[in-house]
Protein backbone atom coordinates (compact mmCIF):
# COMPACT_ATOMS: atom_id res chain seq x y z
CA UNK A 1 0.00 0.00 0.00
CA UNK A 2 1.46 3.33 -1.06
CA UNK A 3 2.14 5.90 1.59
CA UNK A 4 -0.30 8.81 1.56
CA UNK A 5 0.97 11.78 -0.35
CA UNK A 6 2.38 14.52 1.84
CA UNK A 7 0.96 17.95 1.14
CA UNK A 8 3.41 20.80 1.53
CA UNK A 9 1.20 23.37 3.16
CA UNK A 10 4.11 25.79 3.54
CA UNK A 11 4.16 26.21 -0.25
CA UNK A 12 0.63 27.60 -0.24
CA UNK A 13 0.11 31.33 0.20
CA UNK A 14 -0.88 32.16 3.77
CA UNK A 15 -3.18 34.97 2.61
CA UNK A 16 -5.59 34.70 -0.30
CA UNK A 17 -4.61 36.52 -3.49
CA UNK A 18 -7.86 38.46 -3.29
CA UNK A 19 -7.13 39.90 0.15
CA UNK A 20 -3.37 39.99 -0.26
CA UNK A 21 -3.83 42.35 -3.19
CA UNK A 22 -5.57 45.01 -1.11
CA UNK A 23 -3.48 48.10 -0.43
CA UNK A 24 -3.57 49.77 2.96
CA UNK A 25 -5.59 52.98 3.01
CA UNK A 26 -2.98 55.61 2.15
CA UNK A 27 -4.78 58.35 4.02
CA UNK A 28 -5.03 56.32 7.22
CA UNK A 29 -1.40 55.21 6.82
CA UNK A 30 -0.20 58.82 6.61
CA UNK A 31 -2.33 59.78 9.61
CA UNK A 32 -0.99 56.82 11.62
CA UNK A 33 2.63 57.69 10.80
CA UNK A 34 2.08 61.32 11.77
CA UNK A 35 0.54 60.29 15.09
CA UNK A 36 3.39 57.86 15.76
CA UNK A 37 5.99 60.56 15.15
CA UNK A 38 4.09 62.95 17.42
CA UNK A 39 3.98 60.27 20.13
CA UNK A 40 7.75 59.98 19.75
CA UNK A 41 8.11 63.66 20.55
CA UNK A 42 8.36 65.21 17.09
CA UNK A 43 6.16 68.27 16.39
CA UNK A 44 4.51 66.80 13.32
CA UNK A 45 1.50 68.57 11.85
CA UNK A 46 -0.77 66.19 9.95
CA UNK A 47 -2.83 67.15 6.91
CA UNK A 48 -3.69 63.53 6.18
CA UNK A 49 -6.96 62.57 7.83
CA UNK A 50 -10.32 63.48 6.30
CA UNK A 51 -11.98 64.13 9.62
CA UNK A 52 -13.64 67.24 11.07
CA UNK A 53 -11.74 68.55 14.08
CA UNK A 54 -14.96 69.41 15.90
CA UNK A 55 -16.73 67.39 18.61
CA UNK A 56 -20.00 65.66 17.79
CA UNK A 57 -22.82 68.09 18.71
CA UNK A 58 -24.00 67.66 22.28
CA UNK A 59 -27.66 66.72 21.55
CA UNK A 60 -26.41 63.79 19.45
CA UNK A 61 -24.13 62.63 22.25
CA UNK A 62 -26.95 62.96 24.77
CA UNK A 63 -29.21 60.82 22.57
CA UNK A 64 -26.54 58.13 22.55
CA UNK A 65 -26.12 58.27 26.33
CA UNK A 66 -29.86 57.84 26.79
CA UNK A 67 -29.88 54.98 24.28
CA UNK A 68 -27.34 53.07 26.35
CA UNK A 69 -29.84 52.72 29.20
CA UNK A 70 -32.73 51.55 27.00
CA UNK A 71 -32.93 47.73 26.95
CA UNK A 72 -34.32 47.84 23.39
CA UNK A 73 -30.85 48.78 22.23
CA UNK A 74 -29.19 45.85 23.98
CA UNK A 75 -30.55 43.36 21.45
CA UNK A 76 -30.30 42.60 17.75
CA UNK A 77 -32.22 44.93 15.48
CA UNK A 78 -33.09 44.60 11.75
CA UNK A 79 -30.04 44.25 9.53
CA UNK A 80 -31.41 47.01 7.29
CA UNK A 81 -31.45 49.51 10.16
CA UNK A 82 -33.84 50.76 12.82
CA UNK A 83 -37.18 51.45 11.10
CA UNK A 84 -37.38 54.95 12.59
CA UNK A 85 -33.88 55.78 11.37
CA UNK A 86 -34.66 54.59 7.85
CA UNK A 87 -37.79 56.76 7.87
CA UNK A 88 -35.74 59.73 9.12
CA UNK A 89 -33.08 59.22 6.42
CA UNK A 90 -35.79 59.17 3.76
CA UNK A 91 -37.25 62.40 5.18
CA UNK A 92 -33.79 64.00 5.41
CA UNK A 93 -33.14 63.06 1.76
CA UNK A 94 -36.36 64.75 0.67
CA UNK A 95 -35.50 67.81 2.77
CA UNK A 96 -31.86 68.23 1.77
CA UNK A 97 -31.70 66.74 -1.74
CA UNK A 98 -35.25 67.18 -3.12
CA UNK A 99 -35.08 63.46 -3.91
CA UNK A 100 -38.16 61.54 -2.78
CA UNK A 101 -37.58 58.03 -1.50
CA UNK A 102 -39.27 55.81 1.07
CA UNK A 103 -37.82 53.90 3.99
CA UNK A 104 -37.79 50.64 2.02
CA UNK A 105 -35.14 52.16 -0.25
CA UNK A 106 -32.72 52.79 2.63
CA UNK A 107 -30.08 50.45 4.08
CA UNK A 108 -28.14 51.63 7.15
CA UNK A 109 -24.48 50.58 7.02
CA UNK A 110 -21.40 50.60 9.22
CA UNK A 111 -20.13 53.91 7.90
CA UNK A 112 -19.85 55.11 4.34
CA UNK A 113 -17.12 52.61 3.50
CA UNK A 114 -19.44 49.65 3.99
CA UNK A 115 -22.00 51.37 1.79
CA UNK A 116 -19.37 51.74 -0.96
CA UNK A 117 -18.28 48.11 -0.62
CA UNK A 118 -21.82 46.73 -0.67
CA UNK A 119 -22.92 48.88 -3.59
CA UNK A 120 -20.22 47.39 -5.81
CA UNK A 121 -20.73 43.87 -4.47
CA UNK A 122 -24.43 44.14 -5.25
CA UNK A 123 -24.14 45.53 -8.79
CA UNK A 124 -21.00 44.01 -10.28
CA UNK A 125 -20.28 40.68 -11.89
CA UNK A 126 -16.72 39.66 -12.83
CA UNK A 127 -15.41 41.75 -15.70
CA UNK A 128 -17.95 44.57 -15.38
CA UNK A 129 -16.27 47.94 -15.86
CA UNK A 130 -16.71 50.96 -13.61
CA UNK A 131 -15.93 54.42 -14.95
CA UNK A 132 -13.80 55.99 -12.24
CA UNK A 133 -12.77 59.64 -12.61
CA UNK A 134 -9.39 60.41 -11.05
CA UNK A 135 -8.34 61.77 -8.65
CA UNK A 136 -10.49 59.30 -6.71
CA UNK A 137 -10.92 58.36 -3.07
CA UNK A 138 -8.53 55.52 -2.25
CA UNK A 139 -11.25 53.02 -1.30
CA UNK A 140 -13.12 53.09 -4.61
CA UNK A 141 -10.77 51.00 -6.79
CA UNK A 142 -10.18 48.46 -4.01
CA UNK A 143 -13.94 47.95 -3.55
CA UNK A 144 -14.47 47.63 -7.30
CA UNK A 145 -11.78 44.99 -7.68
CA UNK A 146 -12.96 43.03 -4.64
CA UNK A 147 -16.34 42.75 -6.37
CA UNK A 148 -14.67 41.38 -9.51
CA UNK A 149 -15.07 44.66 -11.37
CA UNK A 150 -12.53 46.53 -13.46
CA UNK A 151 -11.84 50.22 -12.71
CA UNK A 152 -11.71 52.24 -15.93
CA UNK A 153 -9.80 55.28 -14.70
CA UNK A 154 -10.48 58.63 -16.39
CA UNK A 155 -7.82 61.22 -15.48
CA UNK A 156 -8.73 64.84 -14.78
CA UNK A 157 -6.50 67.71 -13.67
CA UNK A 158 -6.53 71.24 -12.31
CA UNK A 159 -7.19 72.78 -15.73
CA UNK A 160 -10.79 71.49 -15.62
CA UNK A 161 -11.24 71.88 -11.89
CA UNK A 162 -10.79 68.09 -11.57
CA UNK A 163 -14.19 67.55 -13.20
CA UNK A 164 -14.82 64.89 -15.84
CA UNK A 165 -16.77 65.77 -18.98
CA UNK A 166 -19.49 63.84 -20.79
CA UNK A 167 -17.09 63.60 -23.75
CA UNK A 168 -14.47 61.88 -21.58
CA UNK A 169 -17.07 59.48 -20.20
CA UNK A 170 -18.30 58.63 -23.68
CA UNK A 171 -14.73 58.02 -24.89
CA UNK A 172 -14.15 55.60 -22.01
CA UNK A 173 -17.46 53.72 -22.40
CA UNK A 174 -17.24 50.13 -23.68
CA UNK A 175 -19.72 47.24 -24.00
CA UNK A 176 -18.50 46.12 -20.52
CA UNK A 177 -19.31 49.44 -18.84
CA UNK A 178 -21.95 48.97 -16.16
CA UNK A 179 -21.40 51.70 -13.54
CA UNK A 180 -20.19 55.28 -13.20
CA UNK A 181 -18.79 56.24 -9.81
CA UNK A 182 -19.66 59.90 -9.21
CA UNK A 183 -18.47 61.98 -6.23
CA UNK A 184 -19.41 65.61 -5.69
CA UNK A 185 -18.34 67.42 -3.53
CA UNK A 186 -15.24 65.36 -4.14
CA UNK A 187 -12.55 63.76 -2.08
CA UNK A 188 -9.59 64.38 -2.60
CA UNK A 189 -9.97 67.54 -4.70
CA UNK A 190 -12.84 69.51 -3.20
CA UNK A 191 -14.35 69.78 -6.69
CA UNK A 192 -18.07 70.52 -6.94
CA UNK A 193 -19.85 69.87 -10.23
CA UNK A 194 -22.28 72.62 -11.31
CA UNK A 195 -25.93 71.51 -11.53
CA UNK A 196 -26.02 71.67 -15.33
CA UNK A 197 -23.01 69.35 -15.62
CA UNK A 198 -24.52 66.91 -13.12
CA UNK A 199 -27.72 66.87 -15.17
CA UNK A 200 -25.80 66.30 -18.42
CA UNK A 201 -23.88 63.38 -16.92
CA UNK A 202 -27.06 61.88 -15.50
CA UNK A 203 -28.85 62.08 -18.84
CA UNK A 204 -25.86 60.52 -20.59
CA UNK A 205 -25.96 57.62 -18.07
CA UNK A 206 -29.71 57.10 -18.69
CA UNK A 207 -29.19 57.18 -22.45
CA UNK A 208 -26.64 54.38 -22.30
CA UNK A 209 -28.21 52.30 -19.52
CA UNK A 210 -25.32 52.89 -17.13
CA UNK A 211 -25.79 52.70 -13.37
CA UNK A 212 -24.58 55.63 -11.27
CA UNK A 213 -23.24 55.25 -7.76
CA UNK A 214 -23.17 58.80 -6.41
CA UNK A 215 -21.27 59.45 -3.17
CA UNK A 216 -22.77 62.50 -1.46
CA UNK A 217 -21.06 62.29 1.93
CA UNK A 218 -19.85 65.94 1.70
CA UNK A 219 -23.22 67.29 0.50
CA UNK A 220 -23.42 70.14 3.05
CA UNK A 221 -19.81 71.30 2.76
CA UNK A 222 -19.88 73.67 -0.21
CA UNK A 223 -18.56 77.24 -0.34
CA UNK A 224 -18.92 80.51 -2.16
CA UNK A 225 -21.29 80.38 -5.11
CA UNK A 226 -21.02 76.60 -5.51
CA UNK A 227 -24.27 74.66 -5.20
CA UNK A 228 -24.56 70.93 -4.71
CA UNK A 229 -27.42 68.93 -6.21
CA UNK A 230 -28.21 65.22 -6.13
CA UNK A 231 -28.07 63.59 -9.57
CA UNK A 232 -31.34 61.59 -9.29
CA UNK A 233 -33.12 64.76 -8.15
CA UNK A 234 -32.23 66.64 -11.35
CA UNK A 235 -32.56 63.54 -13.56
CA UNK A 236 -35.60 61.70 -12.11
CA UNK A 237 -35.51 58.99 -14.79
CA UNK A 238 -32.13 57.91 -13.36
CA UNK A 239 -33.65 56.87 -10.03
CA UNK A 240 -34.17 53.23 -11.03
CA UNK A 241 -30.48 52.81 -11.93
CA UNK A 242 -28.85 54.90 -9.21
CA UNK A 243 -27.47 54.25 -5.74
CA UNK A 244 -26.91 57.22 -3.43
CA UNK A 245 -24.27 56.84 -0.70
CA UNK A 246 -24.19 59.08 2.34
CA UNK A 247 -23.69 59.14 6.10
CA UNK A 248 -23.39 61.24 9.23
CA UNK A 249 -19.58 61.29 9.43
CA UNK A 250 -18.72 64.60 7.78
CA UNK A 251 -21.89 66.64 8.24
CA UNK A 252 -22.18 66.04 11.97
CA UNK A 253 -18.53 65.37 12.93
CA UNK A 254 -19.36 61.71 13.61
CA UNK A 255 -16.54 59.84 11.88
CA UNK A 256 -16.07 57.47 14.81
CA UNK A 257 -19.74 56.59 15.17
CA UNK A 258 -19.74 54.55 11.93
CA UNK A 259 -23.19 55.17 10.47
CA UNK A 260 -23.71 55.46 6.73
CA UNK A 261 -26.40 54.40 4.29
CA UNK A 262 -27.31 53.32 0.78
CA UNK A 263 -30.39 54.56 -1.05
CA UNK A 264 -31.53 52.82 -4.21
CA UNK A 265 -34.19 50.75 -5.96
CA UNK A 266 -35.93 48.35 -3.58
CA UNK A 267 -34.66 45.19 -5.28
CA UNK A 268 -31.04 46.37 -5.07
CA UNK A 269 -31.42 47.47 -1.45
CA UNK A 270 -33.01 44.12 -0.57
CA UNK A 271 -30.07 42.28 -2.16
CA UNK A 272 -27.55 44.49 -0.33
CA UNK A 273 -29.47 43.89 2.92
CA UNK A 274 -29.15 40.14 2.41
CA UNK A 275 -25.38 40.59 2.02
CA UNK A 276 -25.18 42.75 5.15
CA UNK A 277 -27.24 40.23 7.13
CA UNK A 278 -24.37 37.76 6.71
CA UNK A 279 -21.52 40.28 6.72
CA UNK A 280 -22.20 42.36 9.83
CA UNK A 281 -25.93 42.32 10.67
CA UNK A 282 -27.20 45.52 12.26
CA UNK A 283 -25.19 48.66 12.91
CA UNK A 284 -24.68 49.26 16.65
CA UNK A 285 -28.03 50.44 18.00
CA UNK A 286 -26.57 53.22 20.15
CA UNK A 287 -24.83 54.69 17.10
CA UNK A 288 -28.09 54.40 15.14
CA UNK A 289 -29.96 56.30 17.87
CA UNK A 290 -27.31 59.02 17.71
CA UNK A 291 -27.67 59.15 13.93
CA UNK A 292 -31.45 59.42 14.31
CA UNK A 293 -30.99 62.53 16.44
CA UNK A 294 -28.52 63.93 13.90
CA UNK A 295 -30.56 63.53 10.72
CA UNK A 296 -33.81 64.57 12.43
CA UNK A 297 -32.35 67.75 13.89
CA UNK A 298 -31.33 71.14 12.51
CA UNK A 299 -28.18 71.86 10.50
CA UNK A 300 -26.88 74.55 12.86
CA UNK A 301 -23.72 72.62 13.76
CA UNK A 302 -22.74 72.04 10.15
CA UNK A 303 -23.27 75.74 9.42
CA UNK A 304 -20.70 76.59 12.11
CA UNK A 305 -18.25 74.02 10.80
CA UNK A 306 -18.74 75.17 7.23
CA UNK A 307 -17.89 78.75 8.22
CA UNK A 308 -14.63 77.61 9.83
CA UNK A 309 -13.76 75.36 6.88
CA UNK A 310 -14.43 78.20 4.45
CA UNK A 311 -11.98 80.45 6.31
CA UNK A 312 -9.35 77.72 6.38
CA UNK A 313 -9.97 76.92 2.72
CA UNK A 314 -9.12 80.46 1.68
CA UNK A 315 -6.04 80.55 3.92
CA UNK A 316 -4.83 77.21 2.56
CA UNK A 317 -5.13 78.26 -1.07
CA UNK A 318 -3.43 81.60 -0.41
CA UNK A 319 -0.46 80.03 1.40
CA UNK A 320 -0.01 77.16 -1.03
CA UNK A 321 -0.27 79.38 -4.10
CA UNK A 322 2.57 81.52 -2.76
CA UNK A 323 5.02 78.58 -2.90
CA UNK A 324 7.08 78.60 -6.12
CA UNK A 325 6.29 75.51 -8.20
CA UNK A 326 2.93 74.80 -6.51
CA UNK A 327 -0.39 75.29 -8.33
CA UNK A 328 -3.50 75.10 -6.18
CA UNK A 329 -6.99 75.56 -7.64
CA UNK A 330 -9.59 76.77 -5.17
CA UNK A 331 -11.67 73.87 -3.82
CA UNK A 332 -15.39 74.52 -3.73
CA UNK A 333 -16.41 71.76 -1.35
CA UNK A 334 -15.41 69.15 1.26
CA UNK A 335 -12.31 70.12 3.29
CA UNK A 336 -9.39 69.29 1.02
CA UNK A 337 -6.95 71.16 -1.18
CA UNK A 338 -5.27 69.27 -4.01
CA UNK A 339 -2.27 71.25 -5.27
CA UNK A 340 -0.03 70.19 -8.14
CA UNK A 341 3.63 69.80 -7.15
CA UNK A 342 4.79 68.51 -10.53
CA UNK A 343 7.05 71.50 -11.13
CA UNK A 344 9.06 70.60 -8.02
CA UNK A 345 9.80 67.01 -8.98
CA UNK A 346 13.40 66.34 -9.98
CA UNK A 347 14.66 69.51 -8.34
CA UNK A 348 17.23 69.46 -5.57
CA UNK A 349 15.94 70.07 -2.06
CA UNK A 350 18.38 69.64 0.83
CA UNK A 351 20.59 67.30 -1.12
CA UNK A 352 17.78 65.14 -2.48
CA UNK A 353 16.03 65.04 -5.86
CA UNK A 354 12.53 63.63 -5.32
CA UNK A 355 11.28 62.14 -8.59
CA UNK A 356 7.72 61.39 -7.47
CA UNK A 357 5.17 62.98 -5.19
CA UNK A 358 5.65 59.97 -2.88
CA UNK A 359 9.33 60.91 -2.60
CA UNK A 360 8.48 64.56 -2.09
CA UNK A 361 5.89 63.80 0.61
CA UNK A 362 8.46 61.67 2.45
CA UNK A 363 10.94 64.55 2.27
CA UNK A 364 8.35 67.02 3.55
CA UNK A 365 7.56 64.72 6.47
CA UNK A 366 11.20 64.18 7.40
CA UNK A 367 12.53 67.71 6.89
CA UNK A 368 9.50 69.94 7.58
CA UNK A 369 7.67 67.56 9.93
CA UNK A 370 4.46 67.96 7.93
CA UNK A 371 2.37 64.98 6.81
CA UNK A 372 0.54 65.15 3.48
CA UNK A 373 -0.88 62.42 1.25
CA UNK A 374 0.81 62.02 -2.17
CA UNK A 375 -1.30 61.96 -5.33
CA UNK A 376 -0.33 58.37 -6.14
CA UNK A 377 -2.87 57.32 -3.50
CA UNK A 378 -5.63 58.93 -5.57
CA UNK A 379 -4.55 57.77 -9.02
CA UNK A 380 -2.82 61.02 -10.04
CA UNK A 381 0.92 61.24 -9.31
CA UNK A 382 2.37 64.71 -8.96
CA UNK A 383 -0.10 66.11 -6.44
CA UNK A 384 -0.56 66.43 -2.69
CA UNK A 385 -3.80 66.20 -0.75
CA UNK A 386 -4.04 68.42 2.31
CA UNK A 387 -7.02 68.25 4.63
CA UNK A 388 -7.72 71.64 6.17
CA UNK A 389 -9.87 70.07 8.89
CA UNK A 390 -7.42 71.15 11.58
CA UNK A 391 -6.92 74.21 13.76
CA UNK A 392 -6.11 77.56 12.12
CA UNK A 393 -2.77 77.90 13.91
CA UNK A 394 -1.58 74.40 12.99
CA UNK A 395 -2.74 74.93 9.42
CA UNK A 396 -0.71 78.10 8.95
CA UNK A 397 2.32 76.74 10.77
CA UNK A 398 2.31 73.51 8.79
CA UNK A 399 2.02 75.12 5.36
CA UNK A 400 4.63 77.75 6.24
CA UNK A 401 7.04 75.01 7.29
CA UNK A 402 6.41 73.22 4.02
CA UNK A 403 6.83 76.49 2.10
CA UNK A 404 10.18 77.16 3.71
CA UNK A 405 11.43 73.74 2.65
CA UNK A 406 10.02 73.72 -0.88
CA UNK A 407 11.26 77.25 -1.57
CA UNK A 408 14.79 75.81 -1.45
CA UNK A 409 14.17 73.80 -4.64
CA UNK A 410 16.74 74.50 -7.34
Amino acid sequence: MAAPETVNHSARPRVSARIGGISESATLAVDSKAKALKAAGRPVIGFGAGEPDFPTPEPIVEAAVAACTDPRNHRYSPASGLPELREAIAAKTRRDSAFTVDAGQVLVTNGGKQAVYQAFQTLLDPGDEVLLPAPYWTTYPESIELAGGVPAVIPTDETTGYRVSVEQLEAARTPRTKVLLFNSPANPTGAVYPPEQIEAIGRWAVQHGIWVITDEIYEHLVYGSARNVSMPAVVPELADTCIVLNGVAKTYAMTGWRVGWMIGPTDVIKAATNLQSHLSSNVANVAQRAALEAVSGPLDAVAEMRSAFDRRRRTTVELLSAIPGVRCPEPEGAFYAYPSVQDLLGKEIRGQRPETSVDLAALVLEEAEVAVVPGEAFGTPGYFRLSYALGDEDLATGINRMAELLSEAT
